[in-house]
């Protein structure tokens, strides 16, 4: 297939692009560089396939179960450690680590804090926990009176009463939690990157665009894209139509200053069919989804290209407490 016959060339010109032209930036938190361009835009439809990247191999199971985890409320990373998915586990850590250096908790490595995670559960109700992201935004908005606001469950029910309606927005970005808008002891030690999604039914197929403030295009964005391609597809199950376009709006994305070989590696690769995924029948009502509901088919990607995760972002003592 040649570049304007396969859609994930679009990812693959975009990550060029940045190669070529992007413009190197420091982040304040961790001194690590990134290249970057701002404001871009891809799109697949599901009618050619599931855009499950074929260059390198992700990582399925991370990011079914991941989805799952922001879908059904859940803010603990138990459950993902519980299933074997540990792309979470740096940012409670981080906490952790935290509470360590102020002496308010004893000293241990992150495989040992991650194993007792597992282990123990009323340690990991107290340190497992990332309250303020996506779950907890998603299902249970706070709203000033006290109420909780189930953000899912009312796009669901909007879109099932008015197929025409614009107004069927997930957002995650509450202010009063983030950076310097928040109170220091409320702040969220968690970036919150993939920050609002709104759906849209055009004849008869449910389209999902997606804006993401800041996106890691190597490690990062192919997760992303196939977390939301599958939200789409569980979204269509529920209310009866067929998943149409997923819209992928960016802010800045970029690439780590340690993946520019990695990149360039992806680049040498050649797309190969997309896969397709199947939504079981039984998923019928929001609240029925399941990750044994998934079937994924006909994946055949290239082997993994490894990267070292970069835990940036969030409220910076430093740089936000002063502000």
């Amino acid at each position: 297939m040649n570049n304007s016959q396969h859609p994930e060339y679009q990812y693959l010109n975009l990550l060029q692009e940045i190669l070529d032209k992007g413009i190197k930036q420091v982040d304040k938190g961790t001194g690590v560089s990134t290249y970057s361009v701002f404001g871009r835009q891809i799109r697949f439809d599901m009618k050619d396939g599931f855009p499950l990247l074929t260059t390198k191999k992700v990582y399925w199971k991370g990011v079914l179960h991941e989805l799952y985890w922001f879908y059904s409320g859940g803010t603990n990373i138990k459950y993902l450690v519980d299933n074997g998915v540990h792309i979470w586990d740096d940012y409670p850590y981080k906490i952790y680590r935290e509470l360590v250096e102020r002496r308010e908790a004893e000293d241990m490595t992150k495989e040992d804090f991650i194993d007792r995670i597992g282990k123990d559960a009323d340690f990991a109700k107290v340190h497992g926990e990332l309250p303020r992201i996506y779950g907890e935004m998603w299902r249970r908005w706070p709203a000033k009176d006290g109420r909780e606001i189930d953000q899912l469950a009312w796009v669901v029910s909007e879109i099932k009463k008015d197929p025409d309606c614009h107004n069927a927005i997930v957002n995650s970005w509450n202010p009063e939690y983030l950076y310097a808008m928040a109170r220091p002891e409320e702040a969220s030690r968690f970036p919150i990157c993939h920050n609002m999604y709104q759906l849209n039914v055009k004849d008869g197929r449910l389209c999902l665009q997606l804006y993401q403030r800041t996106a890691d295009i190597f490690l990062g964005v192919p997760f992303n894209i196939a977390s939301y391609a599958l939200l789409l597809h569980v979204l269509a199950k529920v209310t009866n139509l067929e998943p149409g376009e997923f819209t992928h709006t960016f802010g800045d994305v970029h690439i780590y200053e340690n993946h520019l070989e990695q990149a360039r590696e992806q680049l040498t690769r050649e797309p190969k069919t997309f896969p397709t995924i199947k939504i079981a029948d039984a998923v019928k009502n929001l609240d029925d989804f399941r990750p044994e509901h998934v079937t994924l088919e006909r994946y055949d990607p290239h082997p993994p290209i490894k990267g070292e995760l970069t835990v940036a972002g969030g409220y910076n003592k430093k740089l936000h407490a002063s502000l």
